[in-house]
């Protein structure tokens, strides 16, 4: 788009279907760079990947031509194919329905890739539910707890 100027930042968090640990050590990068490659055949910049056995995060720059619903529904669906094609998980893999999508400012980049990078030393000392409803609380979000993710007990 000939003219058009943006600078769109979003940080995006979904989960595995239940929250089960189903994302191994052994395998996560490779997913990593999988989720990388479908971002990048989208035309968009991503940013910083990481996450946990039970959800992940993914920081981009989004172009303004982007639906970033449809960006989520394709990593998800990709990923899902992918990790289920080659057999990572003793059961059939899903992602949960939904995500969570933060929007930041240029200033807040650095901060924001060192979060994601950082996740498996921020989930020391806080679990993912506990992670999740401060977005909400920060962003101002209103939720019913009957649409948010499933949480483990």
């Amino acid at each position: 788009m000939a003219n058009t100027y943006s600078q769109i930042y979003i940080q995006i968090v979904f989960a595995v279907k239940g929250r089960e640990s189903l994302i191994r050590s052994d395998w996560e990068e490779r997913l990593y760079q999988y989720v990388t490659g479908i971002i990048k055949n989208k035309n968009q910049k991503l940013l910083a990947i990481n996450g946990m056995p039970d959800h992940l995060h993914l920081f981009i720059g989004m172009k303004p031509d982007c639906n970033l619903s449809e960006l989520v529904r394709e990593v998800k669906k990709a990923s899902n194919e992918w990790i289920n094609q080659n057999k990572l998980t003793p059961t059939k893999f899903h992602w949960q329905e939904g995500f969570g999508a933060f929007s930041y400012h240029q200033s807040q980049i650095d901060s924001v890739v060192k979060y994601v990078l950082n996740q498996k030393t921020h989930h020391k000392t806080t679990n993912f539910r506990e992670e999740y409803l401060v977005f909400l609380a920060e962003y101002n979000i209103d939720y019913n707890e009957n649409y948010l993710f499933r949480w483990m007990e």
